[in-house]
Parts: structure tokens; sequence; C-alpha cells
């Protein structure tokens, strides 16, 4: 390694010596090469070396009035802002057991008096370098650091993106609006955060992580929607029984294409596999009788079960172009008595429990008459489109 290019430009040392003699001579011998201050006791070579402009490295000595150059050492290596700062004892003390304490305290090395002026220039020099590098190595630790952040954040932030675009394809075809999403979104995150310490939950939801990733996966609950054909999928009157059969495959549709797109990745995404659970099992009821698969309990992921009564519940609120969305007492009825049939009864409880909240997030996020006259255009264009191309 070069060491002209390891050297800070013009390092600056800090001499600490009670004899002005010995300040004197330390100062002559480095002035031509270094920037040097002097400290006369312990506690200015402190303030010095806690200032904004601390010293590249310091020349301690040990026997001095007060404090000694020991402590200094030891009150230099418990402070953050100064523990990188390499100490090199300069001292009368040539025992070795005075020695071995000042390494252990912390100090890079330790020369003893009288000095050999080549050598101590030759060992200011080499530890000068060693901190050079290590300054380098850790800086470029902090920026390596602090670019995997920069780049997770990147990497979330075009993941969420992706979502949403995503569940905004299905929007586009089914009769729900773009703010379905976000209200169900959320409701799902605040019956997550209610049950976090529940018994039956806290396993699964006492995890900051795992509740943000339920939030991030839930907007795809109804993404296999993009599969149903419009003449069904947009149908204003009831369906008939074949018309119904093929409207609950959304539920494996939405799973199918999920899993395509994590085979693609080549990798397990949890996201990913928690939005399978919920697009594949929010039409199933606690008591069996849903669908697809008729699962029953606790066969349901935790994450379909909060879905399913986020997005019952968001469907009876909500105002359509066919129909007024009801009110909120009617539609927390409706929940309530789906307890231990429909739902599961904990969460049910839970949903009593926070529905100030679930009335806040449908007035945050209310569709407006703009939201739905355009939804009822988009429903007209994908109606007269598949009518003329038949």
């Amino acid at each position: 390694m070069n060491l002209d290019l390891a050297l800070p430009d013009k390092a600056t040392v800090l001499v600490v010596d009670d004899t002005p003699a010995n300040l004197s001579l330390m100062t002559g011998l480095l002035r031509d090469i270094y920037k040097v201050k002097a400290a006369i006791d312990g506690e200015k070579a402190l303030r010095i070396a806690q200032s904004d402009a601390p010293p590249d490295l310091i020349l301690l000595d040990i026997m001095m009035p007060g404090m000694d150059g020991y402590e200094v050492c030891r009150r230099l290596q418990a402070n953050p802002v100064t523990r990188d700062i390499p100490i090199i004892f300069l001292t009368a003390k040539a025992g070795i057991e005075d020695e071995k304490m000042g390494l252990e305290l912390g100090a890079v090395d330790y020369i003893t008096k009288p000095i050999s002026p080549p050598i101590v220039l030759a060992r200011v020099r080499n530890h000068l370098a060693l901190k050079a590098s290590a300054d380098f190595l850790r800086n470029k630790a902090d920026f390596l650091e602090a670019e995997v952040v920069r780049r997770t954040a990147e990497v979330m932030a075009i993941q969420d993106v992706t979502i949403m675009a995503m569940a905004s394809l299905a929007e586009t075809r089914d009769s729900d609006t773009g703010n379905h999403i976000r209200r169900t979104q959320h409701y799902v995150k605040v019956l997550a955060q209610h049950l976090r310490k529940h018994p039956r939950f806290a396993s699964v939801l006492d995890d900051d992580r795992y509740i943000a990733l339920l939030f991030k996966s839930a907007p795809l609950h109804d993404i296999g929607k993009v599969g149903i054909p419009d003449r069904i999928l947009l149908k204003p009157g009831q369906l008939t029984f074949e018309e119904f059969e093929i409207m609950k495959t959304h539920t494996t549709l939405g799973r199918d294409a999920i899993q395509s797109a994590e085979e693609h990745l080549g990798m397990k995404v949890e996201f990913l596999n928690l939005a399978k659970e919920i697009a594949y099992g929010h039409q199933e009821k606690w008591d069996g009788s849903g669908y697809p698969q008729g699962a029953a309990g606790e066969a349901i992921p935790v994450g379909a079960r909060l879905m399913a009564v986020a997005d019952v519940y968001d469907a009876l609120i909500s105002r359509r172009v066919y129909k007024e969305g009801m009110p909120h007492e009617k539609a927390a009825a409706i929940i309530v008595q789906g307890r231990g049939q429909h739902f599961d009864p904990d969460i049910v409880d839970a949903f009593v429990a926070v529905q100030d909240q679930f009335q806040a997030i449908a007035q945050r996020f209310a569709d407006s008459d703009a939201d739905l006259q355009r939804k009822a255009e988009q429903q007209r264009l994908v109606l007269d489109t598949a009518s003329t191309t038949t």
C-alpha cells in the first residue's frame, strides 16, 4: 500500500505532556510535517479531542498531575466521538507492566523516553497511515450501508407501486372503486393490530413486519377477477348458478396468477405468499360453507379470515351505481350476526371493538360521485366493447 496516498493532508497530532520542555521538543520534531496541537493536562486534551476539529493522532504522557495518561486514555476510548483516534503513549515509564496496561487500555503503541526522533516519526507516520485506511474502510462501510437502505427503500417503493397497479387493473373491470382497495387494506391492518396480543393470534400477529406485509398484500385479494368474463363480472342483476360458479373461480385464478409471478421470480417472497393466502381464502367461511375449498376454522389462513370481515363490511357500506350503501350500524349488525358462521368469532369481537376506526377509514376513503361516475363509464365502455366483438 502507498502510504503517501493513505495519509490525510497535513494530519493533526495532539501532544499531551505536563512538561513545557517536552512539549517544545515534540512540537519542533513534528511541526514541519504535521499540524501540532499541545495540551499540558488531561482535561485540556479531552476538550481538544472532543472539539469540532479533533486530532488525527494523540501522543500521550502518562505521569501528569491530576488526571494521568491512563485515565485520559480510558475516557477517550469510552467516548464514541474519540475512540477511533489512535493513542501512542510517550512516557518515561519503561516497565513491562506499564506498557502492558497502556496497550490493554486501547493505545496503539508505547514509546519510552528518552525518545529516538526517527523512531517516533516512523511510528507516528505508520499509525496515521493505518488510521487513514481504517477511516476509508469505515466510511466505505457507512456508504454501503446507506446505499443498501436507499436501494431497499427503492425496491419497496417499486414493489408497492406494482402491487397497486395490479390491484387497480382488477378494479378497472370490477364494480368496486379503487378506494375499496385502500379501505380493505386499512381495515385489515386495524384488525391485525388489535389482535396482536390475543392468545390465538399473538404468535402470528405480534410482529410489526408481518402486519406491514399483510397491509402490503391485501390489495391483491381480488386480482383473480381479471380472469372473469365481463358479462358475469359486470352483470348488474343476480347471477345464475352457472355464472356464480364461474365467478367463484376468481379465488383460484388470483392464487395461480400470484404463484406464476413468484415462479418467474425464482424465489419465495413472504408478502406474495400472504397475498396468495388472502386471494385464495378470503371467500372461505368459518363454518366451512365458503369457497373454493370449503375450508373451516383454523384451516383458513389468518390473513384470509381478516380480509373476509374487511371485504364483506366494505361491500355492505359501499355505494354503487346500482345500489346505496348500508348505514354502518346495519352493516355492523350483519357482521356480528355472522360470528361463528361466516367469520372467526374473535375477529368479529375485534371488529366490534374497533368499529369506530372502520367508520373513520370509510369516511377518509369514501367514494365520491365522480368516482362512481367514472366507474360507471368504465363498465359501460367494457360492456359496449364486449358486445361489439361477440
